[in-house]
C-alpha cells in the first residue's frame, strides 16, 4: 500500500494534469532548467503547542534533510502581528522539477530524517502537529528566473498574491511584470525582491505571487510611495491593456518575518 506522504504527491501531479493550462505544463519541460520552481505550504495552527512541533520539525528535520538532498535556501516565516495563533510559511525551492519530484522519495529513504521527525509525522488525529497545510506550487517568472536572498540582517517580508479573473488578465499581469519593466522598478527603488511566481497548482487561481522585504514598516510605507509616484510605473499603469482593474481581482498582502533557522 502506498504511504500517505507518496499518495499526496500522485495526487498532487494529478491536480496539476486537471488544473494547469497544456502550455503551462510545456513551458515546464522547455523552461525547467532555466527558472526555479517553489513550493509555498501554510500551515493552520490552534495553540503554541503545534507551533513547537512543527517548528521544531522544519529546524531540525526538515531543513538538513533538504540540504542533504541539495535543496538550499529554505524559508520559515511566522507572521509579524497575528491575529491570535500564528500561521507559518514555508518557501521551498527548487532548480527545476525534478528535484520537486524526487523530493518526498527522498526524504522516505532518510533515516536520519524519519527519526527526528517522529513526533511530527506520527502526531495522532486526536492531537495533530497542525490544523490544516495550504499548500501551492509555483514557477519563477523569466525575468526573475532564480530566488534572490536579501541578506541576514533583521528585516521584514511582505508576501503579496494578486488575483486575476481569468487566466488571460493573469498571463497580462504577468507580462506587466516580465516584459514591463515591473520587477525592474522594484529593484530600481530598493525594494530587495525574492521571488515572483505564477501558481501553477494551489488556491485561488489564477494569481501570481511575490515577495518583497524591507527595513522595517516605516521603510515599507516610504517604498510603496516612491513606487506609486514613479514615473515608470505611472507610464505602465496609465496603459489601459494593463490596468489593474481589468487584470486584478484581488491583492492580499501577508506581513511575516523569518525564524531564526530560516536560511531567507
Amino acid at each position: 500500500m502506498p504511504s500517505r506522504r507518496n499518495f499526496v504527491k500522485t495526487s498532487l501531479l494529478g491536480t496539476a494534469a486537471i488544473a494547469a493550462p497544456a502550455a503551462g505544463f510545456a513551458s515546464i519541460a522547455a523552461q525547467g532548467a532555466a527558472r526555479e520552481f517553489y513550493e509555498l505550504r501554510t500551515y493552520q495552527l490552534k495553540d503554541a503547542r503545534q507551533q513547537a512541533l512543527v517548528e521544531d520539525y522544519w529546524k531540525n528535520a526538515a531543513i538538513p534533510a533538504l540540504n542533504t538532498l541539495g535543496i538550499k535556501n529554505v524559508g520559515v516565516f511566522t507572521e509579524l502581528k497575528p491575529e491570535g495563533q500564528t500561521r507559518i510559511f514555508v518557501l521551498i525551492p527548487f532548480g527545476n522539477m525534478n528535484d520537486f519530484l524526487k523530493m518526498t522519495a527522498g526524504l522516505d529513504k532518510d533515516g536520519i530524517y524519519n527519526e527526528k521527525a517522529a513526533a511530527y509525522l506520527n502526531a495522532p488525529a486526536t492531537d495533530p502537529a497542525y490544523e490544516r497545510i495550504e499548500s501551492s506550487l509555483l514557477e519563477a517568472f523569466a525575468h526573475a528566473p532564480k530566488l534572490a536572498l536579501p541578506g541576514k540582517n533583521a528585516r521584514i517580508f511582505e508576501l503579496r498574491q494578486y488575483q486575476s479573473a481569468s487566466e488571460s488578465a493573469g498571463k497580462k499581469k504577468i507580462e506587466m511584470f516580465n516584459d514591463k519593466g515591473e520587477i525592474d522598478i522594484f529593484r530600481r527603488l530598493g525594494f530587495r525582491p525574492v521571488f515572483f511566481a505564477e501558481t501553477l497548482i494551489g488556491e485561488l487561481r489564477p494569481n501570481l505571487t511575490y515577495m518583497v522585504t524591507f527595513d522595517d514598516m516605516a521603510a515599507h510605507d516610504s517604498h510603496w510611495q516612491a513606487f506609486g509616484s514613479d514615473p515608470e510605473w505611472k507610464k505602465i499603469s496609465s496603459d489601459p491593456n494593463y490596468a489593474d482593474a481589468k487584470l486584478v481581482s484581488k491583492i492580499t498582502s501577508t506581513f511575516i518575518v523569518p525564524t531564526t533557522y530560516s536560511q531567507i
